[in-house]
């Protein structure tokens, strides 16, 4: 009886995605762990882009049978140590810091909204007064500042 590749190849694969995968996973963690905690902060588009090839990294170290998994830990712990290099830079080098990291932006000033920033962010007023009510406040008028910070979050300054 023939089996079609498609959905079962051999027991031996299956095997080797539960191994390598769980040793993988194991590995990543302990190389999270070690790089510190701005490793797993809150993201950034840098921060963003390390995440996905992290992810896309470990899953071609899952299923790619080519790929062994001294190569895929390598290849992840490079990726971790480029990340903790340009973040241990970007604190150093204020030139860095302006390459990796967004400029914060101030949407809303003495309860007034600064239209041009919010078009140039893309961020409605919808979103602003939300999180205006999550900060506790009714309106805009009680608010003296709205920053879009670096990570895409707002923070709400009251009067």
């Amino acid at each position: 009886m023939m089996t079609d590749p498609l959905f079962f190849d051999s027991w031996m694969g299956l095997l080797r995605t539960l191994i390598v995968g769980s040793a993988a996973y194991f590995l990543l963690i302990l190389l999270l762990r070690a790089s510190g905690k701005r490793t797993l902060s809150k993201m950034n588009a840098f921060d963003f882009v390390i995440t996905v090839a992290l992810g896309s990294t470990l899953a071609t170290v899952l299923l790619n049978k080519s790929v062994p998994l001294a190569e895929g830990v390598i290849a992840l712990a490079l990726l971790i140590y480029l990340q903790w290099a340009i973040t241990w830079s970007s604190v150093r080098f204020d030139r860095i810091q302006g390459v990796v990291k967004a400029e914060p932006t101030l949407l809303v000033r003495d309860g007034e909204y600064l239209e041009n920033a919010m078009q140039r962010q893309r961020v409605t007023r919808e979103e602003i007064l939300a999180a205006v009510r999550q900060s506790g406040k009714a309106e805009i008028s009680a608010v003296d500042l709205v920053v879009l910070e670096t990570d895409g979050s707002l923070s709400v300054i009251p009067r």
